[in-house]
């Protein structure tokens, strides 16, 4: 058994905040106590109490700084962490320019042992402890995926998209191979240590309807799995997905013929819904996934949270990494208050801090496990400082309250504010070095447009 005693000003939540007031919804402790045994929190609350119940539990001393629940990222691009910050397209023009061939390095084990490293990397550098990854059409990729999760001890979720068709040679699978190769990797990982499968249709464009079919065939075998996609990102996208899909009342129409819709299931972006869509949201109880950094980057459109939200709908919240421009969840609620801000929408900051941990656990449906500091839950707890930088100081020093602080954090913080992040109950944020990734020389990774 080894236990480990953290401390510092503690704040979990409960449930969702329905406003600033409303202080039932968590818990703050400003000299807080977390007793952490074997990967799990064993206990939680006052310095004083906990430290009386284990006495001889080595002590790390976090004050001043604010011990959270590890954020969680719904939505990430596993292949694309060096096409993060390409200049200049849309979402279809930027999948033939950049992603596209970036994706077809990952036929390389080798390389995909090498970015999974980095990935993971940048995921724990910026207090990221679970993530939903979209990993390439290869194998390969998510079997490095899922190796490097398993050797951290990190909760993650991904699968392998399929996609058989609207995509370069060496990028496209078949149905047949796609459900095979997808379910030889359901065996070998989900529910294998922290490891969960998602099955990952990329979107409707790449995938024929035959392809969809093996995608229904895997989701009724393995009921257990996530499903992800993408939904209604941008104009074009959604005309052209109406070509290939005629028959379809819409484009959620498409997903929902073929059994994918539920509480399971993950919607990246879904900005430019129907009336008949939303219901059909509501009524599944699937889950759009607000990507605000993506969706201003790619000039997308702007996320209707309250609106969803009216009709009972659950929504999660991502970086969408690597047309999202950060790793960094702080980042990602900083853009995603603005979004909502440009619609006359409100996001304070401690239902900011909920959705990005609580909040996205609950979309997962793992809020028992992930997303808060309670006893019994995975010890995943990252420790924030909202002084991290000069400017951040001289904004704290006027901060009077816990939610002021927390904005400050929100709006200005990033992987510095990020003072240590334990996996597992360990202490897991490396300072080292950039790395060299790699020689190769990205112009010779070119592709034709193929959508």
């Amino acid at each position: 058994m080894t236990e480990t005693l953290l401390r510092g000003r503690l704040l979990t939540f409960h449930r969702e905040p329905a406003d600033g007031n409303d202080t039932d919804a968590f818990t703050y402790i400003e000299d807080g106590a977390l007793l952490l045994r074997d990967g799990l929190i064993a206990k939680s609350g006052t310095f004083a109490d906990i430290a009386a119940q284990a006495p001889l539990a080595p002590i790390t001393d976090h004050r001043p700084h604010l011990m959270m629940a590890g954020f969680i990222d719904t939505h990430i691009h596993f292949p694309q962490v060096q096409v993060i910050a390409s200049w200049g397209a849309q979402l279809l023009d930027w999948l033939n320019n950049y992603t596209f061939p970036e994706e077809t390095r990952f036929a390389d084990e080798d390389h995909c042992a090498l970015m999974a490293s980095a990935f993971f990397d940048q995921l724990v550098a910026h207090g990221t402890t679970t993530a939903v990854a979209y990993c390439s059409v290869h194998k390969a990729s998510v079997e490095a995926f899922f190796a490097e999760a398993t050797r951290r001890k990190m909760r993650m979720l991904g699968g392998k998209v399929l996609m058989d068709r609207n995509a370069p040679d060496g990028l496209r699978d078949t149905p047949q191979t796609g459900y095979d190769d997808s379910k030889a990797l359901i065996e070998r990982w989900h529910g294998k240590g922290r490891n969960g499968y998602t099955v990952t249709p990329r979107f409707a464009i790449t995938s024929t309807p035959e392809q969809m079919e093996m995608a229904q065939a895997l989701v009724a075998e393995h009921a257990d799995c996530h499903v992800q996609t993408h939904l209604s990102e941008n104009h074009d996208e959604i005309a052209y997905t109406a070509t290939l899909y005629p028959q379809a009342r819409d484009y959620l129409d498409i997903y929902e013929s073929y059994g994918l819709l539920g509480p399971k299931t993950l919607l990246g972006h879904a900005i430019h819904l129907t009336p008949r869509e939303i219901d059909a949201l509501a009524a599944t109880g699937s889950h759009p996934v607000f990507c605000p950094t993506s969706n201003l980057f790619l000039g997308s459109g702007l996320f209707d949270n309250a609106g969803l939200r009216a009709r009972g709908i659950r929504n999660g919240i991502a970086t969408d990494v690597g047309a999202g421009t950060s790793y960094s969840m702080l980042q990602t609620l900083n853009e995603g208050y603005k979004v909502l801000q440009l619609q006359g929408q409100s996001l304070h900051p401690l239902q900011a801090f909920h959705w990005a941990t609580r909040g996205n656990a609950a979309v997962l449906g793992m809020e028992d496990r992930i997303g808060t500091l309670d006893p019994g839950t995975e010890a995943d707890v990252i420790i924030l400082n909202a002084r991290a930088t000069g400017a951040m100081a001289l904004r704290t020093d006027r901060a009077t309250t816990l939610a002021e602080e927390l904005f400050v954090l929100q709006m200005m913080g990033d992987d510095r504010a990020i003072e240590e992040v334990y996996v597992s109950g360990k202490p897991s944020k490396a300072q080292r070095p950039r790395q060299k990734l790699a020689d190769s020389d990205p112009r010779t990774c070119k592709a034709e447009p193929v959508i």
